[in-house]
């Protein structure tokens, strides 16, 4: 039976056709078109490497001659590509992003077969700019990469060190002996166990450990053990997997440790991590890999430990309460920081660095003290150290009324047994006759007699050693630096 003229398409195609008719004649038209319509079209054969290119996807490469590229595997031109899954799963990828230099390129990807059915490439389309009806998913999705990135940026400069060791203020001995074994430490990538009491400015040496070593450009990240509750140490340290336990988060959730990655972990007052942990962080150290809470799986890392106490952890050891391995492995490098009372003469320095500080913070003008003020601050037990003198400037801003602060400002605040001194009473008079009338002389505070008494000691000393100050601080028992700070402190430096 003849067919009629009007069965036929264009193309030939007889309506009623076999399938295999059908795909003999239409998937070159459909090829076809596609690569008519589309930005750029690649294929690859079963071992991921470039057999075609059109031109036009080479030009948006910025390829010449596309002939270069023929034989190349497919990652070495386009590295984020995924052709090689597509052909080695035999699975469709129909749509998805892929980026390229600062570009994302909505493309497809089907694999080939030939008449066997058996895999011989995979055929990748560019879409992007004929997607019209993908324009708002593109534009969203360009919001949310623009937000992705800020929000990164944030994050790392959140988790970079803000101090350098020059920020550890001060040039007594003591100070710079310091200062010289954190840049030796920072040069080598050992462990470092930094000691020394409460609020003497231990993670500011250790940020600037950091920031001197070759992982400055890596993550910094300050965790206080005694801070966090102790059931919830070791996910904090070391992560958890999802559904590690009752209440846990689906997700899992990556430690500090992990977040530490490629940088530096700060373990603040590491005297009170539970014991039942310390096995697990000794491993940590010596492995540089964490087994996450609930996961049967080991993750590695390169972090860089450094940790600090306050307390006498060679008396923990003895008391059973801090493993003896672990002590030794933290100990590699050990950093002892001077408390504020073994370096007195910074403290001038300190208070017009810490004034500077509050202004700066506060937007007011910096309050001044006057040199009996910081005479009195010079002989402060300062318990707290660098924080509480801190801490004290702090609440004289609060009270200040522009006027240079003097010792009667401070005292207060120093506590009461500095608050409250009276001057003696004077032994009762028995005698029936009637003492001469002496001129009474007005009361001082405490603190300016001291710094007068000071004052006058430097220069009978000075003067004892005809201005050889260097003989004069061993006379005085201070040291050089010390009787130079005190000389500026009492305008006698000129002198």
């Amino acid at each position: 039976m003849a067919i009629a003229r009007n069965d036929l398409d264009d193309n030939g195609l007889i309506i009623g056709v076999s399938p295999e008719r059908f795909r003999a004649v239409a998937m070159p038209l459909l090829f076809d078109h596609l690569n008519a319509q589309c930005e750029g079209t690649i294929a690859v054969n079963r071992q991921a490497r470039i057999v075609w290119i059109n031109d036009k996807y080479a030009a948006k490469l910025g390829i010449s001659d596309p002939r270069s590229v023929l034989g190349k595997e497919i990652e070495e031109v386009l590295p984020a590509s995924r052709l090689r899954e597509v052909m080695e799963s035999g699975l469709p990828s129909m749509l998805d992003l892929m980026a390229f230099g600062d570009e994302h390129f909505v493309v497809t990807r089907i694999p080939l077969r030939d008449e066997d059915g058996t895999l011989v490439g995979a055929l990748g389309f560019v879409l992007f700019d004929r997607a019209q009806h993908l324009k708002p998913l593109m534009s969203k999705f360009n919001i949310l990469q623009t937000q992705l990135v800020a929000t990164q940026n944030e994050l790392a400069k959140a988790r970079r060190a803000r101090y350098t060791i020059a920020g550890f203020i001060g040039t007594s001995p003591a100070a710079s002996e310091v200062k010289r074994q954190a840049r030796r430490a920072a040069q080598l990538d050992a462990t470092v166990l930094i000691r020394g009491e409460t609020g003497t400015g231990k993670e500011l040496l250790a940020q600037g450990i950091h920031n001197l070593s070759p992982r400055a450009n890596g993550p910094f990240v300050a965790v206080n053990v005694a801070a966090i509750p102790e059931t919830l140490v070791e996910a904090e340290l070391f992560g958890t997997a999802p559904g590690a336990f009752t209440g846990a988060d689906r997700k899992a959730r990556i430690g500090k440790f992990e977040v530490a990655n490629g940088g530096t972990l700060f373990l603040d007052e590491i005297g009170d991590l539970p014991l039942a942990l310390q096995a697990k962080l000794l491993r940590v150290l010596q492995e540089q890999e964490i087994e996450p809470l609930g996961s049967n799986q080991v993750k590695p890392l390169n972090v860089r430990v450094i940790a600090a106490t306050h307390i006498d952890l060679e008396a923990k050891v003895a008391a059973g309460q801090f493993r003896d391995d672990l002590y030794y492995r933290l100990n590699v490098l050990s950093l002892k920081v001077p408390s504020l009372r073994e370096r007195a003469s910074d403290i001038p320095a300190l208070v017009e660095h810490l004034l500077d500080d509050i202004a700066n913070r506060s937007g007011q003008a910096p309050m001044e003290l006057t040199a009996q003020a910081v005479a009195l601050l010079c002989g402060q037990p300062w318990r707290g150290n660098v924080r509480e003198l801190s801490n004290l400037l702090e609440r004289a801003q609060l009270n200040a009324d522009g006027l240079p602060l003097a010792p009667q400002h401070l005292l207060p605040l120093l506590g009461e047994q500095n608050s409250n001194v009276t001057p003696p009473t004077p032994p009762a008079i028995t005698s029936t006759i009637e003492p001469p009338a002496v001129e009474e002389t007005p009361l001082q505070l405490l603190a300016e007699s001291v710094a007068q008494a000071e004052r006058r000691a430097l220069q009978h000393a000075l003067r004892a050693c005809k201005g050889n100050r260097r003989r004069a601080a061993v006379e005085l028992g201070i040291s050089r630096a010390s009787l130079y700070s005190k000389l500026q402190l009492h305008g006698l430096s000129e002198r």
